[in-house]
């Protein structure tokens, strides 16, 4: 009897930590790590930072200016990437993370804080999109969706630490360690990258030829985009005191936004084409719905319910381990992409309106541990298939301005969902009975938005 011939024994596909792919998985997990902690961490603290600073006015404006400069490196990053490959992207983007960390540690005033965090939003957004396109190069078809899910499940360590670490930080040796405790750890990620980053450069595929493959348009698009948002936010925080001058502010910001995204998504998105170009904007709503309440849990947690920022960043905690358990199931559970899409963003729009509760006299703060539970699971279910999905929907020399497109979505969506969540919290007031007024109006805004990405889910087919 013969051995059997290689043909013939069943495939099996490899994992993301075999020997082939160990080094550049662990280095891409850190990375994502360091973003996420950094995230977890600013949502604890900066409550205290406001307070500090006298910018509590700011609050909302300071999440804000990170995803707007994120958003804008989003578009240059995939451009780069697609053209010149991701590995200059990715190192540029790290450097910039770490000179915004500086920054916002050596802040004396609410402006430094605002350039700093626009500084890491910069950062931040040339290296994910920089890593989304790593993953699509160096990782076959059929490992994708695991390098994905293992991606959102980065969130995990930082989440389960991250708030009670800066809790404990910031009340112990000041906010100001929160980020310059992350500088040292950018480090080892850098020497683990080291292989993967070899084969960054240049593209194995011919660059794109549509009109999301012009740096100069669509680098006019991306500043059209960042200016729009900016604008349209502004516009809106000063409704309440200034209403002329703040609606010709919002009504030019739309204007640019429009401009801008019709160029930066894929064509259709606006009008919520099937397949590619619904998918693509489903990631802005799953965003919008779930980092517009996000953001104000701590804040409501700690004005409301007088809890310290240690225990206001639990709910942050818990919402990071049901994103990483709904990740790990969709990397598991055949099906349709779409009903995954809308199972996610059906537990999404229960748990905001769960929520919602944590902020009524006679109800504990607590009750926001186990919706922003479910919250998280929806975002892990949901977000992580759109991210495989419209990765399997794009050909292979647009890798780059998908990315790009899905990251400009993402951040476009919490970038005004938040915003608009730090004007209504500007317009009702500061009180803790006025900051809990002010987080039902929020919340019930996002949870209508979580059900408009139920209803649309269908579409990304």
């Amino acid at each position: 009897m013969t051995a059997p011939k290689a043909l013939d024994a069943p495939h099996r596909t490899p994992g993301i930590l075999g020997p082939e792919y160990r080094t550049a998985t662990l280095g891409i997990l850190l990375v994502v790590t360091l973003i996420a902690f950094e995230g977890m961490s600013v949502g604890v603290v900066m409550p205290v930072i406001a307070r500090e600073l006298n910018a509590l006015d700011l609050y909302g404006l300071s999440f804000s200016a990170f995803l707007i400069a994120s958003l804008f490196m989003n578009v240059v990053a995939g451009l780069w990437s697609d053209r010149r490959g991701y590995r200059l992207p990715f190192l540029a983007g790290v450097v910039l993370f770490v000179i915004g960390m500086g920054l916002a540690g050596a802040a004396v005033s609410p402006g430094m804080f605002l350039v700093s965090r626009a500084v890491q939003g910069l950062g931040a957004g040339a290296s994910i999109v920089a890593l989304y396109v790593m993953i699509a190069r160096v990782y076959p078809v059929d490992v994708r969706p695991k390098a994905f899910a293992a991606v959102s499940a980065a969130w995990v360590v930082p989440a389960m630490v991250g708030p009670a670490v800066a809790g404990t930080v910031g009340e112990h040796l000041g906010w100001r360690y929160v980020f310059y405790g992350i500088i040292p750890l950018v480090v080892p990620a850098l020497a683990m990258l080291v292989p993967a980053l070899r084969m960054g450069s240049p593209s194995d595929a011919e660059p794109g030829t549509g009109p999301r493959s012009r740096p100069v348009a669509m680098t006019l698009a991306a500043t059209a985009t960042a200016g729009g948002a900016g604008l349209l936010l502004h516009g809106a925080d000063r409704l309440h005191t200034d209403l002329a001058p703040a609606a010709v502010e919002t009504v030019a910001g739309l204007a640019l936004l429009f401009y801008g995204l019709h160029r930066l998504l894929p064509p259709g998105a606006l009008r919520f084409g099937r397949g590619l170009p619904t998918t693509v904007l489903m990631r802005g709503f799953y965003s919008a719905a779930f980092f517009g309440v996000n953001q104000f849990i701590p804040l409501a947690l700690h004005e409301v319910k007088a809890f310290d920022p240690t225990a206001a960043g639990i709910a942050l905690t818990t919402g990071a381990l049901g994103w990483s358990a709904g990740s790990y199931l969709q990397s598991r559970r055949p099906g349709a992409a779409h009903r995954r899409i809308r199972l996610g963003a059906g537990c999404l729009t229960a748990s905001i309106l769960i929520c919602t509760l944590c902020v009524l006299p006679g109800v504990t703060g607590w009750i926001a541990v186990p919706a922003w539970i479910v919250a998280g699971f929806g975002m892990g279910f949901g977000i992580t298939t759109v991210s495989v999905l419209a990765m399997r929907q794009s050909p292979v020399n647009e890798q780059g301005a998908n990315s790009a497109a899905l990251s400009v979505s993402d951040q476009l969506g919490s970038a005004l969902s938040v915003g608009i969540g730090g004007a209504v919290v500007n317009v009702i007031g500061h009180s803790p009975s006025e900051i809990a007024s002010g987080f039902l109006v929020i919340s019930g805004l996002m949870a209508a938005i979580a059900l408009a990405a139920t209803l649309l889910a269908g579409r990304t087919r």
